[in-house]
């Protein structure tokens, strides 16, 4: 498989391997890899070891480079720790290498769960209920790493985190205005009271620690043959904030009694309960979640604008209209949602 559409250059690939010492053959048995909306992901072996090797879109963004090497620094500080994760091989910072930044990690042998789950998961309540524990220990285990000891002071911003939110959130509705034909934030239900809300009920501290930032089931891998985590995944949003809006992430996402919900697995009986996820990370955290339904509100607040932001470039001709609708389909169930909670 030829890697130059896929702006990799073999041959620079393979000399900067041998110069850091992974390896003195050629890459062979290209395959790619899904993993993430955009960045590229392969596999391929040299010497008889696999690698995983990972590079932003091939039209990058502006912060893409950046997002590359602090990714790599993620999984460098999660080495050792009880966190699952890709085991990270080596990074280059250097875009001259292949006029980007990359990095290879250890190959994840595991399944994501989104669709149809596999054998035996699909015939065991109780194997997908102990997944949807352990998808809340990953948080946990994470949210117990203490940022600065694993070299990560500077890696965000945490003074003034949670104050920051919804006036940031706010302001990125604000800005689809500039898409043509969208209707306005008036088409989603209550956002101006659960801002309101959100600015009202906000909690005065928080323990700093490593977020992932999208935490949900689409971003884990699960074992083959059990109910735990392989590894958690596509860490291009983890910054040092708030660990607890990562749990408000999965109860945003997580099927609720209206059953609608941000992601789809096959079958669903079986797994937890919101009550059941809180009360698992409760014991595998020190943290205070006597405001757990504030986090569940901002998470469903910012990925309800997240969401609208692609019906917005839907309505002026930029988005796929099909997945413009049913996006904002969704963040008009988040934002019931959230009502709901704030009620």
């Amino acid at each position: 498989m030829s890697l130059v559409n896929l702006g990799v250059n073999t041959d620079s690939l393979g000399a900067w391997m041998r110069a850091q010492g992974l390896g003195g053959g050629v890459i062979e048995d290209v395959s790619t890899l899904a993993g993430g909306t955009q960045n590229i992901l392969l596999r391929f072996a040299m010497d008889g070891r696999t690698f995983v090797f990972r590079r932003p879109p091939l039209h990058p963004r502006a912060n893409s480079n950046e997002t590359m090497r602090r990714e790599a620094r993620v999984l460098r500080a999660l080495a050792g720790s009880e966190v699952p994760h890709p085991a990270l091989i080596a990074a280059c910072d250097d875009e001259e290498v292949l006029g980007c930044a990359f990095y290879l990690m250890e190959p994840v042998d595991g399944f994501n769960p989104i669709g149809q789950l596999p054998e035996p998961h699909a015939s065991s309540p109780a194997m997908r209920h102990a997944m949807g524990l352990a998808l809340v220990d990953g948080i946990a285990a994470l949210g117990r790493v203490n940022y600065r000891a694993v070299g990560l002071e500077g890696f965000g911003r945490p003074e003034g985190f949670l104050d920051r939110q919804v006036s940031r959130w706010r302001d990125q509705l604000a800005s689809y205005a500039d898409f043509v034909e969208w209707p306005g934030a008036s088409a989603l239900p209550d956002v101006g009271a659960v801002g309101a809300w959100l600015d009202a009920h906000r909690p005065g501290a928080f323990i700093p620690g490593i977020m992932h930032g999208d935490y949900h089931l689409a971003n884990v891998m699960y074992r083959r043959d059990s109910a735990d985590l392989a590894a958690i995944v596509d860490w291009e949003l983890a910054t040092i904030g708030d660990p607890l809006l990562d749990l408000g992430w999965v109860l945003a996402t997580w099927p609720d009694g209206d059953g609608a919900s941000t992601v789809s697995v096959t079958p669903w009986d079986g797994f937890p309960t919101p009550a059941e996820l809180i009360a698992r990370y409760v014991e595998g955290s020190a943290r205070n979640l006597s405001a757990v339904d504030w986090y569940h509100v901002l998470a469903c607040y910012k990925l309800g604008i997240l969401l609208e932001g692609t019906f917005a470039r839907a309505c002026a001709g930029k988005a796929p209209r099909d997945v413009g609708d049913r996006l904002h389909g969704r963040a008009i169930h988040l934002f019931e949602r959230a009502a709901r909670l704030i009620r």
